[in-house]
């Protein structure tokens, strides 16, 4: 696929997706969200992809729904997500609960992170939301958008704010919709951490290669499944899940090479 709205580059086990439109401030298409998810589903099948980033080009992240397609969406009387029929399908089959947009970030094997080094509006603060883990430039602006348009919370924000940040936080920025930095909620969990704007890449790029050298690839992508899984579950079926998955990790490369680098005080070297 011709990218037109996005960036993708690989270096080693980690991938940068960048989503750029910079001069409409990143602001989400239909084209862009196709990309996005062509982009994830690549990342997903190659298995030398362990963690994705994204982030914004220039000065943003992504600003939400652009306004030429918000006019559309009026003129048309109704939603139209611009995608067409060669939408990829990232993440897909893991689980019912997953299989719609955004939620399908939960089923991808690849962890993903959330580096907002601006403004992150609507459909850009949701994409971050969805991401495995989260950085932010303490400057960046962040509003859910959708109030004073006169829609919903959009893409599920309903679901997972709450379990985000807590039902409090979760209401004041859905009902107000109101615009705040990310340096304000610093010490809500809704960022693992917030930075200045120069810090936020080389800071994300030290976290994943971290996790990458030191947890192991199996151990990354069953624990980022038990995590989502188990939130549509009971205590005793999560614990019977995990004691199935423990006994079958215990015969796989990743287990004998993690206890032998941990006898041999060394660096592991995953297969």
């Amino acid at each position: 696929m011709e990218l037109k709205t996005t960036k993708f580059e690989i270096d080693g086990s980690i991938a940068i997706l960048t989503l750029s439109r910079p001069q409409r401030r990143n602001a989400w298409t239909g084209r862009m969200h196709t990309e996005v998810r062509h982009l994830l589903d690549q990342a997903d099948r190659n298995p030398d992809i362990r963690t994705v980033i994204i982030t914004g080009a220039g000065d943003d992240f992504c600003v939400g729904a652009d306004s030429q397609a918000l006019e559309g969406h009026l003129e048309k009387g109704g939603y139209d997500s611009g995608t067409g029929a060669d939408l990829a399908m990232p993440g897909y089959g893991v689980a019912n609960e997953f299989d719609q947009n955004f939620a399908f970030m939960f089923g991808l094997n690849v962890t993903t992170i959330a580096a907002v080094n601006g403004a992150a509006a609507g459909a850009g603060f949701v994409l971050a939301c969805f991401c495995d883990l989260r950085f932010a430039a303490k400057d960046a602006k962040l509003t859910t958008a959708h109030g004073p348009l006169g829609l919903p919370a959009e893409f599920g924000l309903s679901w997972l704010l709450p379990r985000l940040i807590g039902l409090t936080r979760a209401n004041d920025l859905l009902l107000s919709s109101r615009v705040l930095t990310a340096g304000e909620t610093d010490g809500w969990g809704l960022f693992n951490k917030v930075l200045e704007a120069e810090q936020l890449l080389p800071h994300v790029w030290d976290y994943a290669t971290e996790i990458n050298t030191r947890v192991s690839p199996s151990a990354q992508r069953m624990t980022k499944l038990q995590v989502y899984l188990d939130q549509h579950r009971d205590v005793g079926t999560a614990v019977a899940a995990s004691e199935e998955l423990l006994e079958s990790a215990m015969r796989g490369a990743d287990y004998h090479e993690g206890v032998k680098a941990f006898t041999e005080r060394r660096t592991p070297n995953w297969s």
